[in-house]
């Protein structure tokens, strides 16, 4: 993804694609499709979503959130439940909906 259009990525008009010098397709709008620029599929990154989550619990609102903020609906569960569980692991007693509400608010 690039934040903007630019001569790096030229428009193929056979495809209506954008593409690298190296071939790799480009998104040029990805507040469109609701993830931060980066060259996921250059770099080989994983999307938001699919970022494994953190070992301390003290990162896990920011990496939720994150998370959250890009994911489509079928995998939202998924995250909750990864959240909820290194939370609970590092403490027992943790208000779990509490951490999320912070980290969502």
């Amino acid at each position: 993804m690039a934040v903007r259009p630019s001569r790096d990525c030229p428009f193929d008009p056979a495809t209506g694609l954008r593409f690298t010098a190296a071939g790799v397709p480009v998104c040029v709008h990805p507040d469109r499709v609701g993830l931060p620029a980066a060259p996921y599929a250059t770099d080989r990154l994983p999307l938001p979503w699919e970022t494994p989550p953190p070992v301390e619990a003290d990162e896990v609102p920011a990496w939720v959130r994150t998370a959250l903020d890009a994911a489509p609906p079928d995998a939202c569960a998924d995250l909750i439940r990864q959240a909820t569980e290194l939370l609970l692991a590092s403490d027992p007693d943790t208000d779990v909906t509490a951490v999320l509400r912070a980290a969502l608010g």
